[in-house]
């Protein structure tokens, strides 16, 4: 008989993990969950995709928490968070569960920021009124269901009953080339850094577990007509080189009402924010202040430090941003 797929160890995987000192555990709707949290200020909402965990704002949550009470999170079945039954994999599953954290820590997020399905995460939170922040913003948002889904989605649900697929799958990212090569795929070009935590995650059986049952649960055929329900504004940021979810998407969607607007980088690939997280970082810091986040709605400042040149693109898009 095997045992559950072991998950991420916060003693061995996480030992070195970014943002440790500000990490903690806490129980909501029957998980362990890790938590995130620094700085002060208005509250703000980081929400990582598929496969990832908090590691991927490691960069980008200090330049914000000079400016805001920064929350991130590992989803249900990712990172050091406890995997939930199977429709706690789901869409909505997902947005309950998350909802249930911040209803525990008392947080009510002012700003909310997604990347990839961690984007619809929050539009369907911001849909069930469960969060109702002066915006939601997507970075490569996966709002659409993807080219395929009809037939990779039964592929997934049927890896994620078979207890092999998970231990074949971290055997094989034992060899960093492998993870290497899936980062890469997607058009981001990561740092050394950036590949190994990726590579550790997929290594445990359990956070590929909790990843192919995210991808077997996920529907996404609803969200996109309900999007035009929205009663605040939908910000989806693109870049150029994104590999995983088509750009074109975001222009698709901005057709959706007024509510909504698509903001185009002209460089980074799916993980445009781990890639640039300077760039992404001033971007964001001056929506909050378009949104009147900041106190006395100020001009944010630009964050400064090693990824400096590569804050242009940042502020060619903030300048998109406000033609748009």
């Amino acid at each position: 008989m095997l045992g559950e797929p072991q998950a991420p160890l916060w003693s061995i995987d996480g030992r070195d993990w970014p943002n440790r000192e500000h990490s903690r555990f806490l129980t909501s709707g029957g998980l362990t969950w890790h938590v995130q949290e620094m700085g002060q200020g208005p509250a703000l909402l980081l929400l990582h995709g598929t496969g990832a965990a908090t590691h991927s704002f490691r960069d980008l949550a200090p330049m914000l928490a000079r400016h805001f009470r920064v929350l991130m999170l590992d989803l249900p079945g990712h990172g050091f968070t406890g995997r939930p039954a199977r429709a706690g994999l789901s869409l909505d599953g997902m947005a309950r569960l998350v909802a249930g954290v911040l209803a525990r820590i008392d947080c009510e997020p002012k700003l909310v920021v997604g990347h990839s399905a961690g984007a619809a995460i929050l539009a369907t939170m911001a849909l069930q009124g469960t969060i109702q922040p002066a915006a939601v913003i997507a970075i490569n948002g996966a709002l659409r269901p993807i080219p395929g889904a009809a037939l990779f989605s039964p592929l997934a649900k049927l890896l994620f009953l078979n207890p092999l697929a998970p231990r074949f799958f971290a055997h094989r990212a034992r060899s960093r080339a492998a993870t290497a090569k899936l980062l890469a795929d997607t058009g981001s070009r990561l740092d050394a850094r950036g590949i190994d935590l990726y590579a550790r995650l997929f290594r445990r059986p359990g956070h590929v577990a909790g990843t192919l049952g995210m991808m077997a649960q996920w529907d996404l055929s609803g969200l996109e007509r309900r999007l035009a329900r929205l009663s605040l504004p939908l910000v989806l940021i693109t870049a150029a080189g994104d590999r995983a979810v088509p750009p074109a998407d975001a222009e698709i969607l901005a057709q959706q009402g007024p509510m909504v607007r698509a903001i185009a980088l002209a460089q980074g690939g799916h993980l445009a924010h781990e890639e640039d997280p300077a760039g992404m970082a001033t971007l964001l810091l001056q929506l909050a202040g378009e949104f009147g986040i900041l106190a006395g709605n100020e001009p944010a400042s630009t964050p400064q430090g090693d990824a400096g040149d590569a804050l242009p693109a940042g502020k060619r898009a903030a300048a998109n941003a406000a033609s748009a």
